[in-house]
C-alpha cells in the first residue's frame, strides 16, 4: 500500500471511529444503559477518547511499517489530532443530539 493510500485509509478509519460513540447506545459498545434511559454525553466522550487512542496506535503501526520507526511528537501534535477527532465526530453528534431528538419532539413543543 502506498503512502497516500495509507493516509486516506487512516483518515477514513478515524472519521468512522469518531462517529461510533454517537451511533451505538450501548456503554463502551457492550453494556446497555439502565432501563428507560439513554447513554449520556459523558460516556460518549469517554468512548471518543478511547477510540482516539486506538486510532493513534493504528497510525503508529502504519508509520512504523512505512518509515521503519515512529517519530516522536510533542503535545501540540496530540492536541491538534484530538481536536481533529472532535471535528470528525460532529456529524455523529448532530445526528444523535440535534436531528434525532428534533424528529421525536411532538409538533408545537420546543
Amino acid at each position: 500500500m502506498g503512502a497516500d493510500a495509507s493516509v486516506f485509509l487512516l483518515l477514513a478509519i478515524a472519521f468512522t471511529m469518531a462517529n461510533l460513540p454517537f451511533v451505538f447506545d450501548r456503554i463502551l459498545f457492550v453494556r446497555k444503559p439502565p432501563a428507560g434511559s439513554r447513554k449520556g454525553l459523558g460516556w460518549r466522550f469517554v468512548e471518543l477518547v478511547l477510540l482516539y487512542l486506538i486510532v493513534g496506535a493504528l497510525a503508529a503501526v502504519i508509520e512504523a511499517q512505512s518509515h521503519g520507526r515512529v517519530y516522536e511528537q510533542g503535545w501540540a501534535f496530540y492536541a491538534t489530532t484530538f481536536c481533529l477527532c472532535v471535528v470528525f465526530a460532529f456529524p455523529g453528534f448532530a445526528w444523535a443530539y440535534l436531528w434525532r431528538r428534533a424528529r421525536r419532539t411532538p409538533e408545537g413543543r420546543a
